[in-house]
This record gives structure tokens, C-alpha cells and sequence, in this order.
């Protein structure tokens, strides 16, 4: 069974339930929305940021650093904006557990060993459950087919399929036998054998 947000975040060192939340609207946003017309897919890396950049590297100077945190809250509206716009670049964001997105455009030093996906997801996918099975961080993955995942411990947990979580208000839609729970505003529905 796949843990609710709050679960999901309770075992983790310094995960915040609404900094995950707040992830996933905005991800949500940007897969339903995309950029000036066109699909775009990116990376956050939601807590243990200081193992994450530590996995990590800039892929061209950081257009987040030295802006100072309070400027830099996932729930501001102008920082998601901002994020919006640099979602168009490679590279992932890593989101400090606080809320305080620390930087964007990082390559994640990823590896496929022991790493089981279904066929046709790409290296932001791989990048996401190989940091989230060497770290204590969850990764949120925008694709560019425009669906959300959610990956925790090197594993696929859910897929959110935007037009049915807007249309819902709160519906994560994921695939595999399901049984509900209720965390907070957001509804999940767990998965067993996921991949």
C-alpha cells in the first residue's frame, strides 16, 4: 500500500505536507498549462536538499542563488510564476522541505541500477527514482505527455492525470488495484505492486 502525503512525509527527516502539496498543484499547472503553447516536462526534488545538491550539479549558473528565501517560497504566487518560466530550461529543481525552492536547472548524478520503470519514461524519470532511492527526498516529475508522477524510494507511486485532478478538485488519478484515503484537501489513492 502506497502512503497518504502526510505518511509519505512523516517519514521523512524535514518533508513538510503542504510544501508537497504545493509541489504538486504547481506541477499540475505546469503540465496542464505547458509554456507559451508548447508541452514542457521538469524535476522537483522535494526535502533532504542537502543530500540532493550534494547528488547534484548545476547545468548553467543557478538563476535562484543568492535571492533570499523569503523570495523563494514554492507557495508565493510570483515564485511559481517565476518557476513556470524556468521549468523551460533543463535541469531540476530541488525544494528544500521548508518550502524554500534552493535551485533550479540541476542535473541529478542519476543511475539505473536497480531502478524497474514502465517502458517509454525517460531520464527525468530515472533521475527521479535514483535520487529518491539514495535520498530521503520524494520527486514530483512533469512529463511532457502531461502527466504528473510521484516517485518515493527508487519507486513509481502515483500518476496524476491533470484534466482529472482539476476536474476533481483533488483527485490523484494512479494506476493498479486502489483503495482510498483522505489526507488534508487531497485525495490519494494507494497502489499496490506499482511497477
Amino acid at each position: 500500500m502506497v502512503p497518504t502525503l502526510k505518511q509519505l512525509c512523516g517519514s521523512k527527516v524535514d518533508c513538510d505536507v503542504d510544501t508537497l502539496e504545493h509541489t504538486i498543484q504547481l506541477a499540475v499547472e505546469i503540465a496542464r498549462e505547458g509554456r507559451e503553447g508548447h508541452k514542457i516536462g521538469t524535476l522537483f526534488v522535494v526535502s533532504d536538499e542537502r543530500e540532493t545538491m550534494r547528488r547534484s550539479r548545476n547545468l548553467i549558473l543557478d538563476p535562484l542563488f543568492g535571492h533570499p528565501p523569503e523570495a523563494k517560497r514554492i507557495s508565493d504566487p510570483n515564485m511559481r510564476e517565476t518557476i513556470k518560466e524556468l521549468a523551460q530550461l533543463d535541469g531540476a529543481f530541488i525544494v528544500g522541505g521548508d518550502g524554500v525552492v534552493i535551485s533550479a536547472a540541476r542535473y541529478i548524478n542519476a543511475s539505473a541500477d536497480g531502478i524497474e520503470l514502465p517502458l517509454g519514461l525517460g531520464s527525468r524519470h530515472v533521475a527521479a527514482a535514483s535520487i529518491t532511492r539514495d535520498t530521503h527526498a520524494v520527486a514530483v516529475v512533469v512529463s511532457e505527455s502531461s502527466v504528473v508522477r510521484l516517485f518515493n524510494e527508487g519507486r513509481l507511486i502515483a500518476e496524476i492525470i491533470p484534466e482529472i485532478w482539476l476536474f476533481s478538485h483533488e483527485s490523484v488519478k494512479i494506476s493498479g488495484p486502489c483503495q482510498e484515503n483522505r489526507i488534508a484537501d487531497l485525495r490519494i489513492f494507494s497502489v499496490r505492486d506499482t511497477v
